[in-house]
């Protein structure tokens, strides 16, 4: 038998694959999401129970016109392909892929509402709902986060409170908002992207579609509730037509609209890895423009492009009569600037 080296039956410690990496423990944010219940799974989508220190969340950017925010879940079942808060879904350790497939349900958010409303003192500073996911995405027909918090808010005086949604659900809620209205300032915007059912199914897959959104705003305004629409994200090439927009001015003030406004697409990075390869499969033809527009890490398309979105739909507004202005606790006319009504629903932070 041939002697063979020592090292090729008995391999020391320098041919063997090195240890794996300690995993850096989860802290945080991201260790709550790690041990948060599986409490329900349909439709390709797990939901969890998210224990939450707080419901209502101080916005500390001065991108933002509003003081403070509540979204009563992390993750939207909407999968809106544009979506720029899948990056909030990084900070739980996951990521913009899993927004729409894991559901975060704020634990115990009616309970939480009632003890930051009144122990922060928020009478007259304006509250945000919906400023990063949908609070009436379909886990709130099951889990009720948004609606208890509703209730919370009816037994108090004096509030400021904007809601902003793609869903027709909202008009579940028109017996709460309207006990909020008797005591309290509030408006609902509806977000309307496109008045084109078939696109909206792409871009959107869960929303509900535009015509139902539309409907919600002539309810909403016959139930005496303040409401105006969005046009948020403006996505160029898809969205941003004269056309299509005037489609949605005329509906907006058809159904009784108060204000009418829009911002174009802020592509975060987390967002930019869902979109742009949906984007080249389904609509090949805009790519290089995209590329133009967005390449080199850029969040915002050139300023010339803004610019001209503005000014559209500022004529718009004057065609059809619209306000420009959203409501807020000192001025139910506050301007809004471009920028800040691209801002205007994205958080600096985790909330």
């Amino acid at each position: 038998m041939a002697n063979l080296p020592t090292s090729s039956l008995f391999p020391g410690d320098d041919a063997l694959p090195p240890p794996p990496e300690p995993k850096t423990p989860l802290v945080g944010i991201a260790r709550l999401a790690s041990s948060s219940p599986l409490v329900d799974a349909k439709r390709g989508v797990e939901y969890f129970l998210l224990p939450a220190k707080s419901i209502v969340n101080h916005c500390e950017s001065r991108r933002v016109p509003f003081p403070w925010s509540i979204n009563p879940y992390r993750g939207c079942e909407f999968g809106c392909k544009y979506c720029y808060a899948r990056y909030t879904h990084e900070y739980m350790d996951l990521d913009g892929g899993d927004f729409e497939r894991k559901i975060f349900v704020k634990e115990d958010a009616g309970r939480l509402a009632a003890r930051d409303l009144l122990s922060r003192g928020l009478h007259g500073e304006h509250i945000a709902i919906g400023t990063a996911t949908d609070p009436y995405q379909p886990a709130e027909r099951e889990f009720g986060a948004t609606r208890a918090i509703l209730q919370e808010m009816a037994r108090l005086d004096s509030l400021s409170v904007s809601i902003i949604t793609k869903s027709n659900l909202v008009l579940r809620d028109i017996d709460l908002l309207k006990r909020i209205a008797e005591r309290s300032d509030i408006s609902v915007n509806i977000s309307v992207t496109t008045p084109r059912a078939c696109l909206a199914r792409l871009l959107e897959p869960r929303a509900p579609r535009p015509d139902l959104r539309l409907a919600a705003v002539r309810e909403l305004r016959q139930a005496g509730i303040a409401v105006g629409v969005f046009v948020i994200p403006v996505l160029p090439g898809l969205t941003d037509g004269e056309e299509d927009l005037d489609v949605l001015a005329r509906g907006a003030s058809e159904a009784g609209a108060g204000w009418f406004g829009a911002g174009v697409l802020f592509l975060m990075p987390a967002s930019r890895e869902q979109f742009l390869p949906f984007l080249r499969k389904k609509f090949p033809q805009l790519a290089r423009r995209y590329q133009e527009f967005y390449g080199g890490g850029r969040v915002y398309p050139p300023e010339t492009y803004r610019r001209e979105m503005a000014e559209r739909v500022a004529a718009l507004r004057k065609k059809y009569n619209l306000g420009k202005r959203l409501p807020d606790a000192q001025n139910k006319a506050a301007p809004l600037s471009p920028r800040q009504m691209t801002m205007a629903w994205a958080p600096a932070g985790p909330r």
